[in-house]
């Protein structure tokens, strides 16, 4: 009891003060591409101690303002680069979006009681899932994990290889008619295997979004994509009128329903 409106006497923290400075700094004084003045010269302009710098653009490299390169310093980052999701632009999961996913691998195992009950399946039944990594613009902006019940591929063809199966699944998946699908975002964070195939450390903010598609008044994949939120927007429908950025640790999940 007697805790309310507590938190609005709480002070700032002094780098998240200072945070809200430089970005002030960055819009009025910077472009992209130019590199900041060294940790020194920024400590003494801003009156702030070394530490209480490197936490406040430690922050903003997170959110995607600030890049840092060896041997060249921190430099402003490029704006996000928008990455359109709408199955218009994207297409149905197979040869139609190969050109932008790398193909990581592929697996068959047995549903674990989560996976089950996100597919509407048994527990224990049969599911494929195919690992990608989408590319944009030569960085790898996002990855993928696609899972198809067995069920809603049953001819299926044998395949000797790991990539064969990848390749198998894609192609079957291509041949049905969806007639339903739904997409749902939240804010997120990489786990180890996420953040290495993004070549960020774990725990960098990601978008996750989470597809269901529907084929012949069934569902037959659901993929779970996590990107970048640094670098990247998400873009929804052929204008490109919802965005999806984060805009704090609070973020809401916004939902995007489409059936035709």
């Amino acid at each position: 009891m007697g805790t309310t409106g507590q938190l609005s006497a709480v002070p700032e923290p002094k780098y998240w003060h200072l945070r809200t400075v430089l970005l002030r700094a960055i819009d009025s004084e910077f472009s992209t591409g130019q590199v900041l003045p060294n940790e020194r010269e920024l400590s003494a302009r801003f009156g702030v101690a070394r530490a209480t710098l490197r936490q406040a653009l430690d922050q903003l490299e997170l959110e995607g303002r600030l890049v840092r390169r060896r041997g060249i310093g921190t430099l402003i980052a490029a704006p996000r680069v928008g990455v359109p999701v709408s199955r218009q632009d994207e297409g149905w999961p197979g040869a139609a979006r190969s050109h932008s996913w790398r193909t990581i691998d592929c697996t068959t195992a047995p549903a674990t009681p989560q996976l089950a009950k996100s597919l509407g399946i048994a527990e224990g039944a049969t599911v494929h899932t195919v690992r990608r990594v989408r590319m944009v613009e030569g960085r790898a902006m996002a990855t993928e994990s696609l899972h198809v019940p067995a069920a809603a591929l049953p001819h299926l063809p044998g395949f000797r290889a790991e990539s064969d199966r990848a390749r198998s699944v894609l192609r079957q998946l291509e041949r049905l008619e969806v007639d339903g699908e739904s997409r749902s975002v939240e804010l997120g964070v990489a786990e180890a295997g996420e953040a290495a195939l993004l070549e960020r450390p774990p725990g960098t903010p990601v978008l996750v979004m989470t597809t269901q598609y529907g084929s012949a008044g069934r569902l037959v994949a659901v993929a779970v994509a996590t990107y970048r939120a640094d670098t990247c927007k998400l873009t929804f429908g052929e204008a490109g009128l919802v965005e999806v950025t984060p805009v704090s640790p609070a973020a809401a999940t916004t939902e995007v329903r489409s059936a035709s």
